[in-house]
């Protein structure tokens, strides 16, 4: 995992280097928003770390900006500890915010915390089962499991709908689309496809008689 360090002072990067070299984290720095940016268009950086308070380009702008190059979580350091400053950092998308003087343990604490978050929500995984969003792939003891485009859409859907009933009609319409004009038997199909692509998962998809289907896994 690579942090970069983004804040005005020396001493506070290099204090927050040390601890996150200490938990085996790579880590780049940089003193403005101006070298921070250039920095994440470079490199494959994980999470960023922002001070809020920086000369040439501060947080919020840094912010602002990162949303036309890509998704990454933040945590966000300020000395600003107003209700509304909190607040406008939510508002442009940081996952978390660190008032100054903070401690560097509770600073780790919340680096960890914010990387479980962001790698649960990239990935569902039920014992050998990993299903990665971002890759469009689904492993089975680590070996590739090849879907179809509708299995793969199929699958998501349920795993985004886990434990409810699902009706054949509101599956053709959310994988489908509601301009398709398929029958019960094109459900049916495709169930049957992805539950053989599921191997000693199969039974993962219950069949709600009468109405249609559910996703239900063994946590």
């Amino acid at each position: 995992m690579k942090i970069l360090v983004v804040d005005d002072e020396e001493l506070i990067r290099k204090v927050i280097r040390e601890y996150l070299e200490n938990s085996s984290y790579e880590v780049e720095e940089a003193c403005d928003g101006e070298e921070a940016i250039e920095c994440i268009k470079k490199k494959n950086i994980d999470l960023m770390i922002l001070d809020i308070m920086m000369p040439k380009k501060d947080g919020y702008e840094t912010l602002k900006e990162l949303k036309n190059i890509r998704s990454l979580p933040v945590i966000a350091l300020s000395a600003r500890k107003e209700e509304y400053d909190k607040l406008l950092g939510f508002e442009l998308g940081v996952d978390d915010y660190l008032t100054k003087p903070f401690s560097p343990r509770e600073l780790m604490a919340r680096v960890k915390a914010v990387l479980r978050r962001n790698k649960e929500m990239n990935y569902y995984i039920r014992k050998d089962f990993v299903l990665d969003f971002k890759g469009h792939s689904l492993k089975i003891e680590e070996e590739e499991v090849k879907l179809t485009p509708k299995e793969y859409e199929l699958l998501v859907y349920f795993i985004q709908n886990e434990h409810i009933a699902l009706s054949r009609e509101q599956l053709l319409n959310k994988v489908w689309g509601y301009d398709f004009y398929g029958d019960d038997r094109t459900i049916d199909t495709h169930i049957k496809m992805l539950r053989n692509n599921l191997g000693k998962y199969r039974d993962w998809i219950i069949t709600v008689r009468g109405m249609g289907y559910k996703f239900e896994s063994e946590e």
